[in-house]
């Protein structure tokens, strides 16, 4: 397994002989509006060109349309013909965009040796849920290769717990900037973070989503800070800077 974080959520996986992009957002530093008005976002570039990050790729993955997961300039720049997985409800509006084989995961989905599972996620709480509108999670397993869990665009909330109880993942890959929407939590904090390292304590955490949109209200030194205070080191939780790769050569348990 080979995970590089490009910016935001946008990663690109090398897994199982398979190449995925995840949660593609392209757009320009400063081209789309503030969401607080402290920054116009997002707040950094991209850490290497769009030919780059698509050379290779075999398989798109979009969790939800929001612009900082599947941007204007993503829909542009992407071949139609790569296959696209997404959560229900969404298929319309891509296959409106013009790609050509999009597929919906209700449950799970076989991509070669692959098994991807969708799994529970929750862009917030109370009202603020209804804002923002249905997400997803989703996990991977293949002979040889590490069980990833991908938490997306939630909080940490029961059933999410309970997933990862499930699945017992190697890694699992969170969103932990604590962005706020109507002063209400929309994604993990460094709290939460740190909860789920401990919930989870045989796996690596992989913690991004972070220092991109300027609705954020932690960033990468406050969250290694938080972790050396409960005692959670660089080896359990990683925090990767944009453009760093991540390789976990086979299953890992620390």
């Amino acid at each position: 397994m080979r995970l590089q974080l490009l910016r935001n959520a946008t990663l690109k996986l090398v897994y199982a002989g398979r190449t995925f992009l995840i949660d593609p957002d392209f757009g320009p530093m400063h081209g789309r509006p503030s969401f607080t008005g402290k920054s116009a976002n997002p707040m950094v570039e991209l850490p290497e060109p769009i030919e780059s990050i698509l050379d290779g790729v075999d398989q798109v993955i979009v969790s939800h349309l929001h612009s900082d997961h599947f941007d204007s300039v993503a829909k542009e720049r992407i071949p139609k013909y790569l296959p696209l997985t997404c959560r229900p409800g969404d298929e319309d509006r891509i296959v409106e965009a013009g790609f050509q084989s999009v597929s919906p995961v209700e449950c799970f989905q076989r991509i070669g040796p692959i098994i991807l599972k969708r799994v529970p996620a929750q862009h917030g709480s109370g009202a603020v849920v209804e804002k923002m509108g249905p997400v997803m999670g989703f996990s991977l397993e293949a002979p040889g290769e590490p069980t990833l869990y991908w938490c997306g665009d939630s909080i940490l909330y029961p059933p999410l717990l309970e997933a990862v109880s499930a699945t017992a993942p190697d890694v699992i890959v969170t969103h932990s900037c604590g962005a706020l929407w109507d002063s209400s939590l929309i994604v993990m904090d460094d709290a939460q973070t740190l909860a789920l390292c401990e919930a989870a304590p045989e796996a690596i955490v992989i913690a991004t989503h972070m220092e991109a949109l300027d609705h954020a209200s932690v960033n990468r030194a406050a969250l290694r800070k938080a972790a050396e205070q409960r005692g959670i080191g660089p080896e359990r939780l990683l925090i990767p800077g944009d453009g760093e790769t991540i390789e976990i050569r086979e299953p890992a348990r620390v």
